[in-house]
């Protein structure tokens, strides 16, 4: 978690620093095999050098991006979780519980999805 200091640092508002911290501790710990990084001022997690899936904080929301494939294929579960989404990532508002059955299903679907791929994002 050490890779992310700097960047919850930069996060003025504490309750946001605080989730942002939260969140991403949880992934840290829930797979320890993923690697955290900060790739485009952003905090992410990668296997074998692949993207696994990436957060950013925004004024009412933290954003979760998994890619679109698997914002496709969670599509339906995202939307009964009540988040807003493009097609690229989903809004979780600060002020609003954590769906972490949701996130851990995304981040074990893009684990095995991309096993065998050998780009950061899928082609």
């Amino acid at each position: 978690m050490e890779v992310f200091v700097k960047y919850l640092a930069g996060i003025d508002n504490p309750g946001h620093r605080d989730r942002t911290e939260e969140i991403l501790a949880w992934v840290a710990n829930k797979f320890p095999n993923l690697k955290p990084q900060i790739k485009w001022n952003t905090p992410m997690f990668t296997d074998h050098g692949t993207f696994i899936i990436s957060f950013s904080t925004a004024k009412h929301h933290l954003s979760v991006s998994p890619e679109e494939k698997t914002m496709m294929h969670f599509a339906d579960e995202i939307a009964q979780a009540g988040y807003s989404a493009t097609k690229g990532l989903f809004r979780i508002p600060w002020n609003e519980p954590v769906n972490y059955e949701l996130l851990e299903k995304m981040i074990e679907f893009n684990i095995q999805d991309k096993a065998d791929c050998s780009t950061f994002w899928r082609k």
